[in-house]
C-alpha cells in the first residue's frame, strides 16, 4: 500500500494510491474500528492532486555517520552506537516543493536517506519487535547548512524551513532492506548511490536505541543516515532522492527571500 497526503483545490487529505491502466487513482484513506487503514471513495487521478509530505511528524530523529562508505570517506572513527540528532517539524516539505537556500549559507548540502514512518506508539521497543511499530518507509533529504555546523549544535544547520523534504508517499511493503538502493541525483547526475546493507546500524537497532529515551508516536519519522557522496547544491539545481521499491522525491533549490515562507506553513 502506498499512502499519500494530498491537496486538491485547497482541501488536504490522506489517501492510498490504486494502480489503474488509465492512470493511477487516489482513494480516500480512513480507519476501521480496529484502527486499520481502509481505502474509500476515489478522490481523483494521482496527476490531478498535489502531493504533500506523506506524514506530519511531531518528532524527527536522525542518525549520523551510519553508512560504512561515509565513515570511510570522511575518515571518522567507527561508531559504537547510533549518533542521534533532531530536525524540527517546521523543516518538512513534500515532493516538488522548493528547498529554500538562505542567502547567508555558503554551502548547502543534500543528504539522501531512507526514512522510517512510525505507525504505532513506540517506547522502549525490542529490536525483534521494532517493525511492529512501523507504518512504512519513504524517501528523505536531510538538507544541511554545512557552515552553520560551526554553531556548536545543529539546530540551525539542520532545522531551517524546508530542510526536510519527505515523500512521495509511504510504502508499507518495501522490498527487503538488503536490496534497497538509495540514489541521489543532482540534475541527471548520480551523486550518491548505495545499498541499505551499508548501514552500520539497521532499522531495528536504531528504533530500539531511540525509543529507550524518546517516545515515538504515529506519524513521527526516523532518518537512518546518508551514504558517501554528500555534496553541495545551489539555487537553480534540482535534487532527487530515489529508493528502489519506494519512490522518487524531487525538489528544486531556490534562493530564499524573507517573505517566501512562514515557519510551519504550507508543508508541500
Amino acid at each position: 500500500m502506498r499512502i499519500v497526503r494530498y491537496d486538491i483545490e485547497g482541501r488536504e487529505g490522506r489517501g492510498v494510491i490504486e494502480p489503474s491502466p488509465t492512470g493511477d487513482l487516489v482513494r480516500a484513506l480512513g480507519s476501521d474500528e480496529k484502527g486499520d487503514n481502509t481505502a474509500g471513495a476515489v478522490i481523483a487521478r494521482l496527476d490531478e492532486v498535489t502531493l504533500l509530505a506523506p506524514c506530519d511528524p511531531r518528532t524527527i530523529v536522525c542518525v549520523g555517520s551510519n553508512y560504512a562508505s561515509q565513515v570511510e570517506e570522511k575518515g571518522r572513527p567507527w561508531p559504537d552506537r547510533p549518533a542521534l540528532f533532531l530536525k524540527s517539524p517546521n523543516s518538512v516539505i513534500g515532493p516538488e516543493a522548493a528547498i529554500q537556500a538562505p542567502p547567508e549559507v555558503e554551502r548547502l548540502e543534500y543528504e539522501g536517506e531512507l526514512a522510517v514512518v512510525i505507525g504505532k506508539l513506540a517506547r522502549a521497543v525490542r529490536p525483534e519487535n521494532a517493525m511492529d511499530h512501523v507504518l512504512g518507509f519513504t524517501c528523505a533529504n536531510d538538507v544541511t547548512a554545512h557552515d552553520w555546523r560551526a554553531d556548536g549544535q545543529w539546530a540551525r544547520a539542520k532545522s531551517a524551513d524546508t530542510f526536510c523534504p519527505l515523500g512521495p508517499w509511504i510504502e508499507t511493503e518495501p522490498p527487503d532492506s538488503g536490496s534497497l538502493t538509495i540514489t541521489t541525483r543532482l540534475g541527471d547526475r548520480a551523486v550518491q548511490q548505495s545499498g541499505a546493507e551499508q548501514m552500520i546500524f539497521g532499522v531495528n537497532t536504531i528504533l530500539a536505541y531511540v525509543t529507550r529515551w524518546i517516545t515515538l508516536r504515529p506519524g513521527d519519522v526516523v532518518l537512518t543516515g546518508s551514504p558517501a557522496g554528500v555534496g553541495p547544491m545551489v539555487p537553480g539545481d534540482r535534487v532527487t532522492v530515489e529508493i528502489d521499491g519506494i519512490g522518487s522525491l524531487p525538489n528544486p533549490v531556490a534562493l530564499r527571500r524573507a517573505h517566501d515562507r512562514t515557519p510551519g506553513a504550507g508543508r508541500r
